[in-house]
């Protein structure tokens, strides 16, 4: 068993935590997508919060990276091209699943929303059909 379970445990807490914080304390849920789409189209008195939080995931991020000996690299050796194209579809999921995986895996179960758990079946069905296809019929690592 890998002995840094406890990273993988604390990271969940705060995940968790973050989204319990976000909404007693400022009344939404911490769908980043969502979030990040009202830093790109702002309101009035919206961008500062969302900024902060965007912020605080990338500098969580690059803090983990700096400070734990042996943390995993992003994987480099994918065509730019493919994570275009991946990234748009993620974004046009995301609209037309009126959410993404932070919105309804951790805050819609959380509230127990029938909706997020049709969403995240969803997700994870086609992450999985996903995986299989890249690796098994198409041959990439």
């Amino acid at each position: 068993m890998n002995a840094d379970w406890w990273l993988a445990l604390a990271g969940g807490v705060l995940i968790g935590l973050s989204a319990t914080l976000l909404l007693w304390l400022n009344g939404r849920v911490a769908g980043v997508s969502g979030i990040l789409n009202g830093v790109l189209f702002p309101r009035a008195g919206e961008v500062s919060w969302r900024f902060a939080f965007l912020l605080g995931l990338v500098a969580a991020g690059g803090l983990y990276m700096a400070l734990v000996p042996g943390a995993p690299l992003p994987r480099g050796d994918f065509p730019r091209a493919w994570l275009v194209v991946a990234g748009l579809l993620v974004g046009f999921g995301t609209r037309m699943g009126n959410g993404c995986t932070s919105g309804h895996g951790v805050c819609g179960l959380g509230r127990l929303s029938m909706r997020s758990v049709a969403a995240v079946a969803t997700f994870m069905a086609t992450a999985i059909a996903t995986t299989y296809v890249m690796r098994h019929l198409w041959g990439w690592p």
